[in-house]
């Protein structure tokens, strides 16, 4: 009789595990909901690639330029006279920036076809724009352009040959050489602005 007592408690605590690690099963199925929802998301192209390393600099260059008073917009090392440098004909904080989003300007519209803004001459950018919410109007839309190029970019088309400088170079190419200029630009902004006592935002954690 103990003997059956035995067999029927052992009969009972392995179903009753059996049926905890069942449940337990199926308790974990809405813990893999998110990974499910994370496996939906769309895949990386080149496009969203590109376009996520515009989004990166558009964010530390906006940032710097709102950071300098619109005073300081003319503010070149060359003012500071700083013995054993070499600042003579630099430009302005305000031509830095100009020059920035004319560059992007030439670069990206050469990667998504589009027309060249007509106020953008040369290098420096539009002579007539001067106040700092203009200047960094034409700089968020500069990126804008970047944005549009960068959706153009596919598997298929990011070899092709576009016109860059006196030849030509992949779309790929132009469309990073971009961010690579960003990069070069935003490391001088960040220099005029320590000149001036500020610590750039993205600095500030």
């Amino acid at each position: 009789m103990k003997s059956i007592r035995m067999f029927c408690l052992l009969s009972a605590l392995t179903f009753a595990i059996t049926a905890m690690g069942q449940t337990s099963g199926t308790s974990s199925a809405p813990a893999s909901a998110p990974a499910a929802q994370q496996s939906s998301q769309p895949a990386p192209t080149v496009g969203s690639t590109v376009d996520k390393e515009i989004s990166a600099y558009e964010k530390l260059m906006v940032d710097a330029a709102d950071a300098m008073p619109e005073d300081k917009f003319n503010f070149t090392p060359a003012s500071l006279n700083i013995p054993g440098s070499s600042f003579k004909d630099v430009r302005t904080f305000a031509q830095l920036i100009k020059h920035t989003a004319a560059a992007n300007y030439l670069l990206w519209s050469r990667v998504s076809g589009e027309k060249m803004p007509g106020n953008i001459k040369g290098g420096n950018g539009p002579e007539e724009l001067k106040s700092k919410a203009e200047i960094m109007q034409l700089l968020k839309d500069s990126f804008a352009a970047g944005h549009r190029a960068a959706k153009t970019l596919t598997a298929e088309n990011m070899m092709e040959q576009i016109p860059f400088r006196n030849d030509s170079a992949p779309r790929l190419f132009v469309a990073t050489f971009g961010v690579i200029h960003d990069g070069d630009e935003y490391g001088q902004m960040v220099e005029y602005l320590r000149m001036n006592g500020i610590v750039p935002p993205a600095s500030r954690h």
